[in-house]
Formats: structure tokens, C-alpha cells, sequence
């Protein structure tokens, strides 16, 4: 029951990064955002909470799990009633990142407590498996529950159905989990702003980029201050007497070498959620509900994958599952940048998700148990934090990566689109697409398949320097197979 009640809040903070993607054509239009611009509803959530993770992780080891985990349900809760009740968009913009700020509490200690939970062996592991198929599923599951919300009531309920979900866990948390021992430590508040805001300045340039060209000025200016805030950053965290990054973690070279594969693998995932919920709707022309539908067999396969990292880890270790993840989501991301106006569900984009989700299923298990390898009881949360911060300012940054990837290429196809399509409009589509900047099908469909191939470019790069680093980087000795297997292995370092 303890499982069931952490699992279900990290499916809850996971499943809200891309539960709001199937309902992104309806948030457009109700609150005027442009298509590059979208980025940020999912950007507002997801840089918060990849930036005070650690600092949620910190509070859960000085405040007690238990107490932390419910305060951050709570106010992921609170969130989530503003943001479906918002009427403009910087309004949902704030819900979003105060959301950010409630996952970012809830979601290490729930991590944590999984650790001081479950004794090392064959039953911490398969906790882990479950914890890492939720964490990866979450995703695919968060897009068909937002198909059926706005399907049958509208793209508000994407965020109002995390108020009963929170409620229920924050209800039976007391019951069922035992509070953790609570560890001496200060916060790090310098240090957890600093690093939230670098971030945000940082994927501010890259969307600014898509927008407005690699030679404005607030662009290049994002990027400066963003070079300054992540320095000071590092300045801190080296005088800090006990900083939100430990960096002595980064020591560890399986470790440093997990939160690196961790980061390419982010960008690769969030890309591919966002991307190809805009393709299926606004190209294949598939209702929301339709949307959700075709990533449901994402979770499934996810699944598959985690299942059988889980059940062979003990026998290879993580290392061949972090390589042969990392393969088969380059290759399916390399098949997506196949995709055209002419393709279809069945024959461009079933086959290669399936390959990609199989991948990341291995992926998410072997780095989970890699990265809260020898950490000592009192650092876990810190550890398992800098494991979710690396996941969401990865998915963050890359998802910046690929909006600019996605804008350069979008444009170029527009410049040739737009001619050929004013040599045919009638006088009211010009009138039109004087008024809105917008041209109509089949020209907006090459214009918008033209910038998905591209980001699919980037993300299948993304995902092949993560196989890199986890065959030159990853070695797995024989004392952490055993320890695998349930055995003692050698002390936390």
C-alpha cells in the first residue's frame, strides 16, 4: 500500500508534464499563444520542478519524508485548482510553475521514502522497477487521461482532476507511511534560486531564438545572464558548508555518467511527446481523444521494458540495458524524422514510438538503480533529487533545443510554402492570412512537418550521445552485481 500510494503521487507529477500536451491546441487558442511560444505551459511546470528538486530533496532529509511529501501534494494540489481556473496566460503560467514548486517537494521524498522503504536487494529493486515504469509511463498515460478530458468536457479538467487524485494520497499518507528520521542540515537558498534562474534565462534564449533569430539582442542577453547565474551557481555550491548539489556525488563516475545519460534522455522523451501530439492532431487530424489513444501502447511498452531491466539486472547489471536503451530510442527517433504529410499512424509513427518506449523502459530502471548506488541513508534524498533535477531541466533545456530546432526549420519551410500558397488563395484567404499570419492546409502541414523532422534530428542525437556515455563511461564491478542480488557488496562511500 505504501508502493501504491508513492507511485500514485509520482504518476500524478509525471503524468502532469504531458497531460496538458494533448489539450496544447485548445490552451492556444483559448489563451492566444503562439506555436513556439506553447512551449513555455509545459517549460513554466517543468523548470521549477526540475530546479527546486533538490532543494525538496534537502527538506524531506531535514524535515522528516512523510511531513514534506504531504505539504508538497498539497500545494501541487492548490496549483493545479488556479491553473484550471485561469483566464489569461500568464495566469496559467503561474499555476504551472507553483505546480512545478509542489512536484518538486513531493516527488524526491517519495523517491526517498522508496529507499528507507524497501530493504537493498530483489524487493528494493522491484519497487524501483515499479517506481521507474510509473515515472516513464506516466507520460503516454498522462496523454490519453487529457484526450478523454478535453474529449468530454474541455482542457480545464487537465488540471482540475489533480485536486481529488492529491487529496485521496495526502488522506492516506498518515495511515500507511511511516515518517523517516530526521537529519541535522541548513537549506541552500542562494543556491536553489541561482540554479532555478540560470535555467529559466537559459530556455528563455533558446525559445526567444525560435522566435526572433540567434541575432536579437534579449536573445543573446538571455544567454549571458544565463552563462552568469549558472557560475555563481557553481560559486555557491563550492562555499557552501552544505550545498543543494552535493558535487562530491559527481566523484562517482557511474553516477556523473548517469545523471549525463539521464540529461540527453529527458530532452529525447519530452521532444518526443510534444512533437508527435502536434503531428497526430494538427497533420492526422486525430481528435484528442484519438491523440490519447495512440500513445497508450507507449505505457505498455515502457513496461515491457522495465520489466525485463528489472528482472536481468541482477545478472548483467545496468550497463548493457543503458546501451541497448539508448540504441533502440536513437533508432526509433531517427525512423520518426521519416515522417511527412503522406504518412499515417500505422505505417510512421506506431513502429517507431514502440522501439523508442522499449528503450526507455530499460533506461529509466538501470539509472534509477545506478544513481542511488553506495549514497549513504542520510543523502538519498539529495541523490534521488539531483536524479529528477537531471531528468527535468534535461527535458527542459532540450525541449528549448528543439523548439529552436523546430522554429529554424518551420520557417524555411514557410518561406517556401507561403508564395505558393498566395499564387492560389482566393481573396478571402488572403484577407485571412493578412489578419492571422496563418496559412491554411495542406500548406500548414508541410510548414509544421518540416520543423518536427528536424527536432527529431536533434533528439536522435540527444539519445546517441547517451549510448556513448554509457559505454565509455558506466563500469559495473562485480561487488555492485552483488549487491543486486540481495548480497551485502561493500559499504555506502
Amino acid at each position: 500500500m505504501a508502493l501504491f500510494i508513492l507511485a500514485s503521487c509520482q504518476l500524478m507529477v509525471v503524468l502532469d508534464i504531458t497531460i496538458v500536451n494533448i489539450a496544447l491546441p485548445h490552451i492556444q487558442s483559448a489563451l492566444d499563444f503562439s506555436t513556439t511560444s506553447l512551449a513555455w505551459v509545459v517549460s513554466a511546470y517543468t523548470l521549477t520542478f526540475g530546479g527546486l528538486l533538490l532543494l525538496g530533496g534537502r527538506a524531506g532529509d531535514i524535515l522528516g519524508r512523510r511531513r514534506v511529501f504531504i505539504f508538497g501534494v498539497l500545494l501541487f494540489v492548490l496549483a493545479s485548482l488556479l491553473g484550471g481556473l485561469a483566464q489569461s496566460a500568464g495566469q496559467l503560467l503561474g499555476a504551472r510553475a507553483l505546480q512545478g514548486v509542489g512536484g518538486a517537494i513531493a516527488s524526491p521524498t517519495a523517491l526517498a521514502l522508496i529507499s528507507t522503504t524497501f530493504r537493498e536487494g530483489p524487493e528494493r529493486n522491484r519497487a524501483f522497477g515499479v517506481f521507474a515504469a510509473v515515472s516513464a509511463g506516466g507520460g503516454a498515460i498522462g496523454l490519453l487521461a487529457g484526450g478523454i478530458l478535453v474529449e468530454w468536457l474541455n482542457w480545464r479538467w487537465v488540471l482540475f482532476v489533480n485536486v481529488p487524485i492529491g487529496l485521496l494520497i495526502v488522506l492516506a499518507t498518515p495511515r500507511y507511511i511511516r515518517e523517516s528520521e530526521r537529519h541535522p542540515g541548513r537549506f541552500d537558498i542562494a543556491g536553489a534560486l541561482t540554479s532555478t534562474a540560470g535555467m529559466v534565462l537559459l530556455v528563455y534564449g533558446f525559445i526567444r531564438a525560435a522566435q526572433e533569430g540567434w541575432r536579437d539582442t534579449l536573445t543573446l542577453a538571455s544567454f549571458a545572464g544565463a552563462v552568469v547565474v549558472l557560475a555563481a551557481f557553481v560559486l555557491i555550491e563550492r562555499r557552501s558548508r552544505q550545498p543543494i548539489t552535493p558535487l562530491h556525488m559527481f566523484a562517482d563516475r557511474n553516477r556523473a555518467g548517469t545523471y549525463g545519460i539521464m540529461l540527453c534522455l529527458a530532452a529525447a522523451i519530452f521532444g518526443m511527446f510534444f512533437f508527435l501530439t502536434l503531428f497526430v492532431q494538427n497533420v492526422l487530424d486525430f481528435s484528442p481523444l484519438a491523440a490519447g489513444l495512440a500513445f497508450l501502447p507507449v505505457s505498455a511498452v515502457i513496461a515491457v521494458g522495465a520489466g525485463l531491466a528489472s528482472r536481468f539486472l541482477p545478472v548483467y547489471g545496468p550497463k548493457p540495458f543503458m546501451v541497448i536503451g539508448a540504441i533502440l530510442a536513437a533508432a526509433g527517433l531517427a525512423w520518426l524524422t521519416l515522417t511527412d504529410v503522406h504518412s499515417t499512424y500505422a505505417g510512421s509513427v506506431l513502429g517507431p514510438m514502440l522501439v523508442f518506449s522499449l528503450g526507455m523502459g530499460m533506461e529509466f530502471v538501470s539509472l534509477t538503480l545506478m544513481a542511488l548506488s553506495n549514497v549513504p541513508t542520510q543523502e538519498t534524498g539529495a541523490a534521488s533529487g539531483l536524479l529528477n533535477a537531471t531528468q527535468q531541466v534535461g527535458g527542459s533545456l532540450g525541449l528549448s533545443i528543439l523548439v529552436t530546432m523546430f522554429g529554424t526549420a518551420s520557417a524555411n519551410e514557410a518561406d517556401k510554402q507561403i508564395p505558393e500558397f498566395l499564387r492560389q488563395a482566393t481573396p478571402s484567404e488572403r484577407l485571412r492570412f493578412e489578419q492571422t499570419g496563418q496559412v491554411p492546409k495542406p500548406w500548414s502541414d508541410e510548414i509544421l512537418t518540416a520543423g518536427v523532422s528536424a527536432a527529431f534530428i536533434m533528439a536522435a542525437i540527444f539519445t546517441v550521445v547517451a549510448a556513448l556515455i554509457a559505454l565509455v563511461v558506466i563500469q559495473v564491478r562485480p561487488s555492485d552485481l552483488e549487491r543486486l542480488k540481495g548480497g551485502p557488496g561493500p559499504g555506502p562511500m
